[in-house]
């Protein structure tokens, strides 16, 4: 069982910057692979980013690549999504979430969602 919670959500001008943080309590971080997933207001919930198990490999949406940034730390049991240069269209609720996979997925097939933390970008 992993629990996640996620932080870092706010108001932001176009262009600026933000950091997501995603702490998971449970056993076995590390045998996890975590994603970042997005949905905006009467979307479908959209992939955003993926990172293995070690953190060795990482896999991007077209929309964020160049601009986002995934990373962990295992120590701190701990994912994070670095957002740079932030768009209006960036604005939604931002996922994390947990699957004991070697697969790279992108669509929500993952094992434990956190709750949510709300990203609005204004233009």
């Amino acid at each position: 069982q992993v629990q996640l919670v996620e932080s870092g959500g706010g108001l932001v001008q176009a262009g600026d910057s933000l950091r997501l943080s995603c702490a998971a309590s449970g056993r076995a971080f590390r045998s996890y692979a975590m994603a970042w997933f997005r949905q905006a207001p009467g979307k479908e919930r959209e992939f955003v980013a993926h990172i293995s198990l070690s953190g060795g490999n990482t896999y991007y949406a077209d929309s964020v690549k160049g601009r986002f940034t995934i990373s962990r730390d295992n120590a701190k049991n701990t994912v994070y999504l670095q957002m740079n240069s932030l768009k209006s269209e960036d604005t939604a609720v931002y996922y994390c979430a947990a699957a004991q996979t070697l697969r790279i997925m992108i669509t929500p097939d993952y094992d434990y969602w956190g709750q949510g933390t709300q990203v609005t970008v204004s233009s």
